[in-house]
Order: C-alpha cells, then sequence, then structure tokens
C-alpha cells in the first residue's frame, strides 16, 4: 500500500519498489512506474495501485471420481501481474487519494478467477478417474492439467497475469472411504508384521531346539565318560587290590617264616630253660629235702624245752608289731613274785648244726 501524506492542500504519494503506480490527471497519463513518489491534487487525481512483486494464491475444492466418490484437493497458485497497465484498466486498482487502500478488491477478483480456472481443468479430470488411480497419480496429473488449462485461459493473459508455478499439496478422500482404503494396507502391514513375529518365533524354536540337542549330546557324552571313569576306577581299584593283596601275601608269609624261625628259637630257648629250671629245682629238692632231714634229726634229738622254746620263738616271728606295754600294779605283782621263787635248773640247750633253722 502507497503511503500519501498531506501537505497545504496537496498530497505526497510514495510507493514501495513492488508497487507498480498509473496516475491520471484529467484524464491524462502523469505518472507511471514502480517505486514512485510525486505530489499531486487528489481533486484531479486518478491513481493506481497495481502490485508488481509474486503473490501465492491457495485453493481447496472438491471434485468427485468416476467411480462417485469425494475428493478433497488442495493446491497453491504462484501468480505476478506481468502487464501491470493492462491489469489497472481491467481490474479495479484505484487507490484513495487520501488514505492509499484500495478502493475496491481486486486481487480478491483475481484470486477468485484463477481458483475457477484451475478447480474447472481438474474436476474435468478427475471426473473421467477412478479413485484408485486418482489417489495414486492424481498429484501429478491434476498439477500438470491445472498447468496447461491456466497457461491456456485466455483471460489471464488479457488482464495481464501470468502464472509462475502450480503445487498440488494433496488429494485426499472422505474421512470415511480414507479408513477404509487404510484398512487393507493396514491388515497386510499387520500380516506381515505377524509373519515376521511368527518367523522370529520359529527361528528362536529352532536354536533353543538346537540348544538343547546341543547340551543332550553334551551330557550323553558327559556320561559317557564318565561310566568309562567308573570302570577305569574300578579296574584301578582291582589292580590295586591285586597288588594289596600279594603285597599281603609276601607280608604274611614273612611274618610266618620269621614267627617260624621265633617259635624255634623260642622253643630251643625254653627247652634249654626248662633243663636249667629242672636241674635247679632238682638241686633245691635236694638241697631242702636234706635241710628237712637234719632239722628233723636234730629236732629228735632235742628236749622238750627246747622244741617249746624254738614254737615260742617261731611263734613271735609271726606276731604284730608291739609299739608299747602298759603294765599294771598287778602284773608287777605276779611278775615280782614268780621271780621271787627259786627257779628250777635250767634245761640243757640242744645242739645244732651252724647255719640250720631253728625249730
Amino acid at each position: 500500500m502507497a503511503d500519501i501524506t498531506r501537505r497545504f492542500g496537496f498530497r505526497h504519494l510514495r510507493s514501495t519498489p513492488t508497487s507498480h503506480i498509473r496516475h491520471l490527471r484529467g484524464g491524462q497519463l502523469a505518472h507511471e512506474g514502480t517505486g514512485l513518489a510525486f505530489w499531486f491534487r487528489p481533486l484531479t487525481a486518478a491513481i493506481s495501485e497495481v502490485p508488481a512483486d509474486d503473490r501465492e494464491l491457495a485453493m481447496m475444492f472438491h471434485a468427485r471420481t468416476a467411480d462417485f466418490q469425494d475428493l478433497a484437493v488442495q493446491a497453491n497458485v504462484t501468480y505476478r501481474i506481468s502487464d501491470p497497465t493492462i491489469a489497472a484498466t481491467r481490474l479495479d486498482f484505484g487507490i484513495d487519494p487520501d488514505t492509499g487502500s484500495w478502493r475496491a478488491e481486486p486481487l480478491a477478483q483475481l484470486g477468485s478467477l484463477l481458483t475457477e480456472t484451475a478447480q474447472q481443468h481438474a474436476l474435468q479430470l478427475i471426473a473421467r478417474t477412478p479413485l484408485a488411480d486418482a489417489l495414486v497419480n492424481g498429484v501429478t496429473a491434476v498439477r500438470e492439467r491445472i498447468t496447461e488449462g491456466l497457461a491456456a485461459e485466455p483471460r489471464l493473459a488479457e488482464i495481464g497475469v501470468s502464472v509462475l508455478a502450480v503445487r498440488v499439496t494433496a488429494v485426499r478422500p472422505e474421512a470415511e472411504m480414507e479408513r477404509a482404503l487404510r484398512t487393507p494396507a493396514r491388515e497386510q502391514v499387520q500380516q506381515e508384521a505377524d509373519r515376521a513375529t511368527y518367523e522370529r518365533r520359529a527361528v528362536a524354536v529352532e536354536r533353543e531346539r538346537t540348544i538343547a540337542e546341543n547340551e543332550l549330546a553334551s551330557q550323553i557324552e558327559l556320561a559317557r565318560r564318565e561310566e568309562e571313569l567308573v570302570a577305569q576306577r574300578g579296574t584301578n581299584a582291582r589292580r590295586e587290590a591285586e597288588q594289596k593283596a600279594a603285597a599281603d601275601a609276601v607280608r604274611t608269609e614273612a611274618d610266618a617264616v620269621r614267627r617260624t624261625k621265633m617259635a624255634v628259637a623260642e622253643a630251643e630257648a625254653a627247652g634249654t630253660l626248662a633243663a636249667q629250671q629242672a636241674e635247679a629245682a632238682r638241686s633245691l629238692g635236694e638241697a631242702k629235702a636234706a635241710a628237712e632231714a637234719a632239722w628233723l634229726a636234730a629236732h629228735q634229738q632235742a628236749g622238750p624245752e627246747v622244741l617249746q622254746a624254738l614254737a615260742l620263738i617261731r611263734l613271735a616271728e609271726h606276731l604284730p608289731r608291739i609299739d608299747s606295754i602298759t603294765l599294771t600294779p598287778d602284773v608287777l605283782t605276779g611278775l615280782l613274785t614268780r621271780l621271787a621263787t627259786p627257779a628250777s635248773a635250767p634245761a640243757t640247750a640242744p645242739t645244732t648244726t651252724p647255719g640250720e633253722p631253728v625249730r
């Protein structure tokens, strides 16, 4: 929009570099071009401002396919007013001399023209296309058809408008139809996922089976080796027992021989000792018999008093030990009385052989 200022009943206009200004004074062309700045009188001036930059127009419309399905087409058209002079004479781009704003809506009018023209060509194409083909190839086909239709539209050339680019961003069916179309693809994807899951499980089961078989084979091999180990241990134990038995037999035989020799030696020593003991016993018996005979002979020759004295001596030898003797007056009186009595003549002592015991 142009910038207009007031000074003493005059107006000053200053446009942008992308705006084409056309100034008529009294029906005659006074100024024309882009990026102009000039003074004018509002009562005699007719000014048009035509944008010379590239413009974007978004459009969205509905169409019906050959199989009577509704589609929503979303597109974007880039255009430019290539001949602002012609556009200013065909469309109302006049501005208010006081505010600088458009009196009408020329860009809305131009947008309606472009939208209706693009929609007409797109509807002609989609009406002959089934839904499946429209969804698969619709974007490219609709874009090409709209581009060709707008380029061949004579009215756009008459008003000085050039279409620079056409972009179709979406060709979509209704929500229910879209969900219905997505279902087979989702089912297929789900089936692929399930198949992948089953294959993964099958691979896992196969691997587990292989691992179990390997473990079983390892256990079988371990059991076989344990059996061999037990057999080898039995063989070793049997050999050890045989060797031990042989060693015990040799040891037993050696002990028997040794004991036999010791028994023979002991028997010989015992025989010699028995002979010596028998000889000593015989000599001792003879000596005892001779002593007894001599003792008896001595007693036969001794008198009664000697025998009585010997008996008392022998009895005294076997009496218990007396540590102390208590003498009472009665005992002393008796002893003194006996001592006062005259003793009889002593008996003749028996003659004994020196070295013989006295009986």
